[in-house]
């Protein structure tokens, strides 16, 4: 793994990172505590969180946010301002009116499959599994699985073609 980026960005938060090979992160990025895979590209405005996985080969376009819990396999594309979500119940504070700690709340992991493509403006709920080659519409919001090659758009996201005969 390469301790950091190949290019020479300025303006970013680069901490704790586990870069894979000709990684590419853009200025204004802030990643720390995630692993990246060989090759990929992050852009602009773009924040990934500590527990996060990245795979080789990705295209991460700017203003997008992954969170912990979210696991993004080899060869996927991530439009602009894709939104993941981890927690299924947020809150500020817990019972007790203080501000939520770590066991407050459900972290709810997320799988991107290999060579899947998450269109711009999409929001993906925390605890779900988009399929191999499936296709996200932009701007739809998916709260359900995707099956692998399967077309999803709207919102919620819903099925637009089936995925193909194996």
């Amino acid at each position: 793994m390469a301790d950091a980026p190949s290019n020479d960005a300025p303006y970013r938060l680069i901490q704790d990172v586990d870069f894979g090979e000709g990684v590419v992160v853009q200025a204004f990025a802030n990643l720390y505590g995630c692993s990246v895979g060989d090759n990929t590209r992050i852009g602009t405005f773009v924040e990934i969180q500590r527990g996060a996985v990245i795979g080789a080969n990705c295209k991460i376009q700017s203003h997008t946010f992954i969170c912990n819990g979210v696991t993004i396999d080899d060869e996927v594309f991530v439009g602009h301002g894709v939104m993941f979500v981890n927690d299924r119940k947020p809150r500020a504070t817990n019972d007790r009116g203080e501000l939520q700690g770590e066991e407050d709340w459900e972290l709810l992991p997320t799988v991107i499959e290999a060579r899947a493509s998450l269109g711009s403006g999409a929001i993906v709920l925390g605890g779900l599994r988009v399929g191999a080659g499936a296709i996200v519409g932009a701007g739809a919001v998916v709260t359900r699985d995707v099956q692998p090659g399967a077309v999803v758009l709207g919102v919620p996201a819903r099925l637009s073609r089936e995925p193909p005969d194996p």
